[in-house]
């Protein structure tokens, strides 16, 4: 990802899973993705980091649902209901099939749905669905 497009994106994991944080870190490290990361462990945290900037603009979230204190479909409401928040790009990343989970989350007109015991290569598969991603969209860029 040399395209200076790829760098100006910047990637919020939100997400209580120690281990699975590491898994898509790994990836992102594996697959050279150099696009900056952080982590939030659940929604409050997530709403902060985006409010307060440090998941920079543009950016891509990768949204866990089952979270403790504010669950990943409560931070999605949010975000869609904030002016400033609401052009973010977000992919679910979860370990829930539940049918009304994935129509709640697609009714906040989120990117993809994907559940982790799908992903028979770890995170690298998803690493690599998002590679293609960004080579294929284009991403608004803020007037500052």
């Amino acid at each position: 990802m040399s395209d200076n497009r790829y760098k100006a994106v910047s990637v919020l994991l939100v997400e209580d899973d120690d281990i699975d944080a590491m898994g898509v870190q790994r990836a992102f490290k594996k697959l050279r993705v150099a696009n900056p990361i952080c982590r939030a462990r659940d929604g409050i945290e997530g709403l902060q980091m985006l409010r307060d900037g440090t998941a920079a603009h543009p950016r891509l979230i990768l949204l866990d649902l089952n979270m403790p204190r504010m669950s990943g479909l409560e931070m999605l409401k949010e975000v869609r209901d904030d002016p400033t928040l609401t052009d973010s790009v977000i992919f679910v990343l979860t370990t829930s099939k539940d049918d009304e989970d994935k129509a709640a989350a697609y009714k906040e007109h989120i990117a993809g749905y994907i559940v982790k015991s799908s992903l028979d290569n770890g995170f690298d598969d998803f690493m690599k669905l998002l590679d293609h991603y960004w080579r294929l969209v284009e991403f608004p860029v803020r007037e500052k």
